[in-house]
């Protein structure tokens, strides 16, 4: 089996981006990532969220956070959760309210809008169904077992490994 590419010659070149046999087990898993992403994006786009506000609507229905917090939990930079939290606060899923002791800072809170999204965007069907197309159950168990391991086996970002 060839797994480097033959470049230089497009024919050769697109048989090889096809043949999946020849892709590496990351970039496979990758492909999949996406394509599920996607889907889910779709999904979500009914509710005008998409795969980086939906964790947020779950955090924020545990309890109150901080942008500072969100962020952190949810490995995206202050920036970037700002972005996805005035986008969020425009649709009515969140409010903030300054800090009784920090002016600087928010109380990031789950409207009463942002529960009944939660509520409806999260129904396990749909998201399973996406990342099970063309799995039997049995495929499903052992996908998910070794997605864990995978997941496990990763070091935390403030791991220096």
């Amino acid at each position: 089996m060839r797994l480097v590419p033959p470049w230089g010659k497009p024919e050769a070149v697109k048989a090889y981006m096809q043949d999946m046999t020849r892709w590496s087990t990351g970039r496979m898993l990758s492909s999949a990532a996406r394509h599920v992403e996607r889907e889910w994006n779709h999904h979500l786009f009914a509710w005008d969220l998409n795969h980086a506000s939906f964790p947020v609507l779950v955090l924020l229905a545990q309890r109150d956070h901080s942008q500072r917090q969100l962020a952190s939990a949810v490995g995206v930079t202050e920036q970037t959760m700002s972005r996805i939290l005035a986008r969020m606060e425009r649709t009515g899923y969140l409010t903030r309210t300054p800090h009784g002791d920090d002016k600087r800072r928010h109380v990031i809170a789950l409207s009463p809008a942002g529960e009944r999204v939660l509520r409806e965007a999260a129904r396990p069907g749909p998201a399973e169904a996406m990342s099970a197309r063309g799995l039997t159950p049995e495929q499903v168990a052992t996908m998910r077992e070794l997605l864990t391991l995978m997941i496990q086996a990763r070091p935390e970002p403030t791991d220096p490994a």
